[in-house]
């Protein structure tokens, strides 16, 4: 990726985030507001409900007792038969505009009922208590009615006289018409839900307008707001035409539920906004993608061309022009770097001089002295055959043809020592370019370790193939890595004196191939690995230390690479990866 292109993306990507951060952050802060909003509409709603309650509960309270004061009332509290009162409740609730009104004795049995005359002669156990009633005022209460029950909001009286009391529990129905009196902001609404049924009942919502049509909705709020008890908030549907519930619920005289209360909030303003919120934030996001843009251009006209150069020089540099340099065209920071560029390309050609030079008389030294090395064992003898034929000469005339011969086959034997010592410098010295084609690594290993059969008989070493079926042809010089091969596998007959386990592997990895060649034996420390690939490096006693150095260079002109792992004592590994 170019310089370029990075502060493209870096001005696009910082513009896109700071847009998305400034959009979450007004986004979030409008839907706190939103929700506070909601929150305080909702507590001012169930306010204006409460207050609602207890104004029709001081009337109701007002009425009933008013009711309860009357002579009418007294009359029927001493009267000795009940009978002739069957009807009077229904008379005083249509004077009172009371929903509800029940005329009771003291025992509690209704004397009369206005919404359920059938009942006359019924009990009301629940008023037989001790309690001071009309210190009490309304309270909600669940109430009978020949076509079900209803929720209502009741307040009782009490009629006392002499040993004779007459209650009268007056009030009216929790209903449509209550609702309606209700003042509600633009997008809000009011539903309650009577909880007269032990099982969920959907013709138990009301609003306003009377029975709603969005029980299945919002069952599964009433449930959890009834289940639990208390106030809770969600919000149902998606969109704009989403809404939040706030369900209140409703407790009676003995904190027994019997309603909730569910205030309704559109969302569609908030969702509208948020919708707006987005649409600027795009707008503001591509105009900032486009300023990128531009800016990025400019940048490049005034930053990345002088980089771009210098990086094409270092590149040159790289591929091994090391006198390459770049024009300087300002005295900024740019300019400075370019300056150290040129002086660092003029440096190091320099050093590249005298580095070359440098490594030339370290090479002719070594080469010199491992020639020394490798001559100079075979010389020795050669100088003392020589000397002793002189001496039988000239001293034993007559045993002259018996050293003479033993002379020849030492010197001969010698002479071919020589030759395969200076043939193998000459080998390092001029390796062949790899003729490549189509080579089958587990063929090659198995023909290779079987010209080995009778050195591994004699050496005790026993041989492990684990060749990969799956594995692929590579392209390779097969001649040159059978020469990889064998030269690995002396080593490692070699690494095991008193015999030992080698392992031949093979292993596929998609198109490639990876070789191990693995022994048992001593084992190689961490600063003898490190030098191992040395040319003229070794750890034996006789050797040239060019064979694992050929092997590398192999390895090299094929494009693949070596590695060795190793510990004193645990054996050690080659890993070749081809292709």
């Amino acid at each position: 990726m170019t310089f370029r292109t990075r502060l493209l993306l870096v001005f696009t990507v910082t513009v896109m985030i700071s847009v998305g951060v400034v959009e979450w952050m007004v986004t979030s802060a409008t839907r706190d507001a939103f929700e506070r909003m909601d929150a305080q509409r909702d507590d001012a709603l169930v306010a204006q409900f409460r207050k609602e309650c207890d104004r029709r509960g001081r009337e109701i309270a007002r009425t009933v007792k008013g009711i309860a004061a009357s002579d009418e009332s007294l009359a029927i509290a001493i009267a000795p038969d009940y009978a002739p009162f069957y009807s009077q409740a229904g008379a005083l609730a249509s004077a009172h505009s009371l929903d509800l009104l029940e005329l009771v004795a003291g025992d509690g049995t209704i004397v009369s009922s206005a919404e359920w005359p059938a009942r006359f002669g019924y009990k009301e156990e629940w008023l037989a208590g001790a309690a001071d009633w009309p210190a009490r005022g309304a309270f909600l209460k669940r109430e009978e009615l020949p076509d079900g029950v209803t929720l209502a909001l009741v307040a009782v009286g009490v009629v006392n006289a002499g040993d004779r009391q007459l209650f009268v529990v007056g009030g009216q129905q929790l209903d449509s018409e209550f609702l309606s009196t209700l003042v509600l902001p633009a997008g809000m609404h009011v539903l309650l839900y009577r909880n007269l049924e032990t099982q969920f009942s959907p013709r138990e919502l009301v609003d306003s307008g009377g029975s709603s049509t969005r029980a299945a909705e919002l069952q599964p709020l009433i449930e959890q707001a009834t289940a639990g008890g208390r106030e809770i908030t969600r919000t149902i549907g998606s969109g704009a035409s989403s809404e939040r519930f706030h369900a209140v619920p409703l407790k009676g005289n003995e904190d027994n539920l019997l309603g909730i209360l569910l205030i309704g909030s559109s969302r569609r303003d908030l969702v509208e906004l948020e919708a707006s919120l987005r649409r600027n934030g795009i707008l503001v996001a591509s105009f900032g993608i486009l300023v990128g843009i531009l800016m990025s251009v400019w940048a490049a006209a005034r930053i990345t061309r002088p980089v771009q150069r210098l990086a094409e020089s270092a590149g040159k540099v790289a591929a091994g022009e090391w006198a390459t340099t770049v024009e300087i065209a300002s005295r900024d920071e740019v300019g400075k770097l370019a300056e150290a560029f040129n002086r660092m390309t003029h440096e190091l050609v320099e050093q590249r001089e005298r580095l070359v030079q440098a490594e030339r008389v370290a090479a002719w030294r070594e080469l010199a002295r491992r020639l020394a090395h490798e001559l100079k064992n075979p010389l020795f003898p050669l100088q003392i055959t020589v000397e002793n034929m002189q001496r039988a000469r000239e001293r034993y005339p007559e045993q002259f043809e018996e050293v003479f011969r033993e002379g020849t086959q030492t010197l001969l034997a010698e002479l071919a020592n020589l030759k395969q010592i200076i043939g193998r410098f000459s080998d390092f010295a001029k390796m062949p370019a790899p003729e490549m084609q189509p080579v089958d690594f587990n063929q090659l290993a198995a023909d290779t370790t079987r010209l080995f059969e009778a050195q591994f008989t004699q050496a005790r070493v026993a041989v492990k193939t684990e060749l990969d079926p799956h594995l692929r042809p590579v392209a390779a010089d097969p001649e040159q890595m059978t020469r990889v091969l064998r030269n690995l596998i002396l080593n490692a007959i070699d690494a095991m004196p008193e015999g030992g386990t080698l392992t031949l592997r093979t292993i596929a990895a998609g198109a490639a191939v990876r070789i191990e060649v693995a022994d048992t034996g001593q084992g190689l420390s961490p600063e003898e690995c490190q030098r191992l690939f040395t040319p003229y490096y070794t750890t034996k006693t006789h050797g040239t230390g060019l064979g694992l150095a050929i092997v590398q260079s192999v390895i090299s002109d094929h494009k693949g690479r070596i590695s060795v792992e190793s510990q004193p004592g645990r054996g050690t590994t080659f890993r070749i990866d081809l292709g």
